[in-house]
């Protein structure tokens, strides 16, 4: 297959998978076990996440691997299962979607704050560079830093991918709106700020997800087209804001109601497309068809 940013420049719009988190749990993750675990005890279950992705119409799907950076797995007294766990993860996405559709090694956050000195960049560096590689030698198409509010945590995940893969590497921040209309991650940084810095980095696509849905989605491409005119753009949106019912986190919008928006975020820019928390396969079949139709 052609690289993903080589398929954006022939002009397609590629569709995304959506939420992991919350289908882990369905399958019985239970609070506190080790997600990444997973990918050794329960592979069976894992795979089905990803075929049921690529199923519902996705042409790439991510990897379970978002917490699996070593810091993360300290927490579970698995730091030293970063490559294994990694490894596999990209192996079951790969071997679950087949050679058609394109995997995406997902790396989330460390959790450590530069700010407060839990960690140096050089440290972080080097907890995404043994992740990256391992996702590289699983199987991985391109590596995806997602969920990220740090811009520095970010810049050197970017750097540690790139140097030390031959994949291509994405990255997408989380932002939140403000009262004033416009956005900023948890850590102040904003939307050209991101553009800037992991364009410098070396990312070869930028975007946002997490946070927000759909709707609010379109005036953030908006805003990034607005800065960088080229630079490919990945959009992963929750089903809607979420709200707390009866001591539960809800995510409201349908399958139909976040697809309604997705002539909007192209429209506005995006050239990938797809969910983030609250989204199933049928969000991603929804968003496949309204891809199809605007197409």
């Amino acid at each position: 297959m052609n690289r993903i940013t080589t398929e954006l420049k022939l002009g397609r719009v590629l569709v995304s998978d959506g939420a992991w988190g919350t289908f882990l749990h369905r399958k019985g993750l239970k609070p506190g076990e080790c997600p990444e675990e997973w990918n050794i005890l329960r592979p069976d279950d894992v795979a089905d996440i990803a075929r049921s992705y690529a199923e519902a119409g996705a042409d790439m799907v991510e990897t379970n691997s978002f917490g699996g950076n070593r810091y993360k797995l300290e927490r579970y007294g698995k730091a030293d299962k970063v490559y294994e766990f990694n490894r596999a993860a990209a192996e079951i996405s790969r071997k679950a979607v087949g050679p058609d559709r394109f995997v995406l090694g997902s790396m989330g956050p460390t959790g450590k704050l530069l700010i407060m000195e839990e960690v140096t960049d050089e440290e972080l560096y080097e907890a995404f560079r043994e992740q990256a590689v391992a996702l590289e030698a699983g199987g991985a198409d391109a590596i995806l830093i997602e969920t990220m509010t740090d811009l520095d945590e970010a810049r050197m995940a970017v750097k540690a991918a790139k140097e030390h893969t031959a994949l291509e590497v994405f990255c997408t921040l989380t932002f939140d709106k403000l009262v004033d209309g416009s956005f900023r991650t948890m850590m102040g940084v904003s939307i050209p700020d991101m553009v800037a810095v992991l364009k410098e980095a070396g990312a070869d696509l930028v975007g946002t997800n997490c946070g927000n849905g759909m709707e609010d989605m379109v005036d953030m491409v908006r805003e990034i087209r607005a800065v960088d005119g080229t630079l490919p753009i990945l959009v992963h949106a929750n089903a809607g804001k979420p709200r707390l019912v009866d001591g539960q986190t809800v995510f409201p919008e349908s399958a139909e109601e976040m697809a309604s928006y997705i002539p909007a975020v192209l429209e506005a820019g995006a050239n990938i497309v797809g969910g983030c928390c609250g989204t199933t396969p049928l969000h991603i079949a929804q968003i496949y068809q309204a891809v199809r139709a605007f197409k």
